[in-house]
């Protein structure tokens, strides 16, 4: 499939003075991968198709196999397996997302009616579940090591998802409960894409184990970056609208910052917080307050600590335009918070 019917190739977060070479690399392993996307998603059945295709089309950042293709210009670069395993990870990623707008009854996604909005939850649950086969069915063709690892992922996200739905138990900190929930619901899928661009490309051991460290890390801080411009950034700014989070009732890091600050705004914020925020008013005013706590800047600076420990464990990389790359990619995490 040509991928002029593909979805445009995202920018590359952070990525403008990464070396030119190494970026010409990773363009074309991102157009492989979106073709690829295209294809192993196609089904005869038209309907099928559609709805398979709805978020494929929608595009993205396309993070995770962003990631896998800059791991492995470690070694050998963009083999065909680490094509595979890149766009394997996106469709997991995308079936997640399937799956997510069911549960939050979301109308929107990427600027376009939810899956769920525009057909119907059991369309979205199952179209979900159809990407979640053929990504699979991609992996399969990589071994049982590949299989075995996406098996314990796809177990990740979805108790990272289950904790997040029932919240931390009596007594659980909350702050730890969230970033242990944001390290298997995000994290661990960002790790999975490290440690298969390492695997695929000839990376030793050491330096797999690593790409997968850093992705763990570096999930999770794009994670907690992402909660703070839900709150921090006006729409026409971030391309989404603000307060999301507040709309679905979910308590994330700067909620909880805020919420453990002892300040005068405390108690109506916890007011406010104690369930979903669904009117407008209230969803200003729960954002005025949040941007008015010591909690945003707090949830910024755990950002910057999450990705100074991803880049802490570039270390055993020589100096190289991949490392460099993963250097600019941990910066940019925490510049978008800015």
């Amino acid at each position: 499939m040509s991928n002029e019917t593909a979805a445009p190739l995202p920018a590359l977060l952070g990525l403008d003075d990464a070396d030119p070479v190494l970026l010409k690399a990773v363009t074309e392993g991102l157009a492989q991968v979106e073709d690829l996307l295209h294809t192993v998603v196609h089904s005869d059945v038209e309907f099928v198709n559609q709805a398979a295709l709805y978020l494929v089309k929608a595009g993205g950042k396309r993070f995770r196999p962003l990631f896998t293709l800059l791991s492995a210009q470690f070694a050998d670069g963009n083999t065909d397996a680490v094509i595979t395993a890149a766009a394997a990870v996106e469709l997991v990623h995308l079936a997640t997302l399937y799956h997510d707008d069911v549960m939050d009854e979301a109308t929107m996604r990427r600027g376009e009616a939810s899956v769920n909005a525009r057909w119907d939850n059991t369309v979205a649950i199952l179209t979900g579940d159809f990407l979640f086969a053929h990504a699979s069915r991609l992996v399969a063709t990589l071994g049982s090591d590949a299989a075995r690892i996406i098996a314990e992922t796809m177990g990740e996200l979805v108790t990272g998802q289950m904790r997040e739905t029932v919240g931390p138990r009596n007594g659980e900190d909350p702050v730890r409960h969230y970033l242990s929930v944001v390290a298997q619901k995000t994290g661990s899928l960002i790790a999975t894409a490290g440690r298969y661009g390492g695997m695929y490309s000839g990376a030793g051991p050491e330096q797999t184990e690593a790409l997968f460290r850093y992705g763990d890390l570096i999930g999770t801080a794009f994670q907690i970056s992402d909660d703070v411009i839900d709150i921090a950034s006006p729409a026409n700014e971030s391309g989404k609208t603000p307060g999301t989070d507040l709309r679905e009732g979910v308590r994330t890091l700067p909620m909880l910052y805020a919420l453990a600050f002892d300040g005068p705004d405390t108690p109506r914020l916890r007011e406010l917080l104690s369930g979903p925020v669904t009117e407008d008013g209230a969803v200003y005013e729960a954002l005025d307050l949040l941007r008015r706590s010591p909690g945003l800047d707090q949830a910024v600076h755990t950002v910057g600590e999450y990705a100074g420990r991803a880049r802490a464990v570039l270390d055993v990389f020589p100096p190289c335009p991949a490392r460099d790359a993963l250097e600019l990619l941990a910066r940019y995490v925490v510049a978008r918070t800015r």
